[in-house]
């Protein structure tokens, strides 16, 4: 798994975050909508739940990239 994180380029994540992560730009993102919905207790539908992971799959990317670089710099 470590080796596919390395081999996706950090401009495509932020790009994927910047664009897929945020939409819709207005009113909200769907990726904090839906977190807020979580937050509240309020019950999720099955397309909410595909929404939440449409939108929330570039920001996990993020962190996983994020965390193996800095893992890596630590063991340097």
């Amino acid at each position: 798994m470590g080796h596919l994180l390395d081999q996706v380029s950090w401009l495509l994540v932020v790009a994927l975050c910047a664009t897929l992560g945020l939409s819709p730009y207005v009113p909200e993102p769907h990726v904090w909508q839906k977190l807020m919905m979580l937050r509240a207790g309020a019950p999720l539908a099955m397309i909410d739940w595909f929404d939440l992971a449409l939108h929330g799959l570039p920001w996990i990317l993020l962190l996983a990239k994020l965390g193996r670089a800095v893992l890596r710099r630590g063991t340097r």
